[in-house]
């Protein structure tokens, strides 16, 4: 469930085109009204804003917002206005080819997707970069986490909630065997059994691994793997038993402690304001006994902390 707020009668989009290049005119920008529309339309509203932008004033409105905006609320405001796949493909290309490879951004948007979204981003990858989104993991990453995702990049599963609890017992066995049970760790049995089965399956996987061996299959992921091969593995279980639950404890992650890692808060906040941000300030309130937007009021500033506010939306 979106956590997107729409108003209920909108303005035509060549009525915010116009209202947004006003915002633009004069000294500095209008950030409230960019803000004040922006965060409050949908994917297919902002492209079509985008495409009367350009048709009023020849300029797109990207780089607009580009030259106009600074610091994280630019970075924010960027990804957002871009449509859901080609967004995440654009956090993929970031990751991977950027001044800085970061390649747990890249794990968590690979491996928190499902098979359909894999197979659209792919090729929205390959037409918007030049090149295989397959070939930049292969040159960045190696060993069981390069299988790992490779493996669920290629693989096309299931997506529905029908699960064989016989099967699902089986791969429980299997995983036990290959791990807790064995000196050393078989990964390709983990790697097969993660990315051939469905989010479902593999949730009663989980179930079927506890009631067996009276142990979480997550305990046994920490035990048996590490670094990002790991990250990865705990990525696709977590997201299999509860995306929500995965995104809210991602953003509890990012603004504990000193600091806060705001490339992280922007890429949840951004890409699941559509989705379920809904249902992760809820499994965010329940786990951490605070609100989401009390947490990112306190974490953020300025027309920043309003950005990311407005797709939150606050708790009622």
């Amino acid at each position: 469930m979106a956590s997107l707020s729409v108003p209920p009668v909108l303005t035509s989009p060549r009525h915010d085109a116009i209202a947004l290049h006003r915002a633009f005119k004069g000294f500095g920008c209008d950030s409230t009204t960019v803000i004040n529309i922006l965060a409050h339309r949908d994917a297919t509203q902002r492209a079509l804003i985008m495409q009367e932008y350009r048709a009023i004033y020849h300029q797109d409105l990207y780089h607009r917002l580009s030259t106009e905006l600074s610091g994280n609320h630019k970075k924010a405001m960027l990804l957002w206005v871009l449509d859901p796949v080609g967004r995440d493909a654009a956090i993929l290309n970031q990751s991977l080819n950027g001044d800085i490879t970061d390649l747990r951004a890249a794990t968590e948007v690979i491996c928190s997707r499902t098979p359909s979204q894999l197979q659209i981003m792919k090729q929205t990858y390959r037409a918007r970069f030049g090149c295989y989104l397959e070939q930049d993991i292969t040159e960045r990453t190696y060993g069981d986490h390069h299988k790992l995702l490779l493996a669920y990049l290629g693989i096309p599963r299931y997506e529905g909630p029908e699960v064989d609890p016989a099967a699902a017992a089986r791969d429980a066995r299997e995983l036990y065997r290959a791990g807790e049970k064995r000196l050393g760790t078989d990964e390709r049995a983990f790697i097969r059994v993660f990315t051939e089965r469905s989010w479902a399956h593999l949730a009663a996987v989980a179930g079927a691994y506890h009631h067996l061996y009276a142990r979480s299959l997550e305990k046994a992921v920490k035990s048996e793997t590490s670094g990002t091969f790991e990250f990865g593995l705990l990525t696709i279980l977590r997201c299999a038993e509860s995306p929500a639950r995965y995104f809210a404890k991602a953003l509890h992650k990012a603004m504990k402690g000193l600091g806060t890692s705001d490339t992280t808060l922007i890429r949840v906040v951004v890409t699941r304001a559509e989705v379920d941000m809904q249902y992760i300030k809820a499994e965010y309130h329940k786990k951490y006994k605070r609100s989401l937007a009390d947490a990112i009021h306190s974490e953020t500033s300025g027309n920043y902390r309003t950005f990311l506010l407005s797709l939150v939306g606050r708790d009622r």
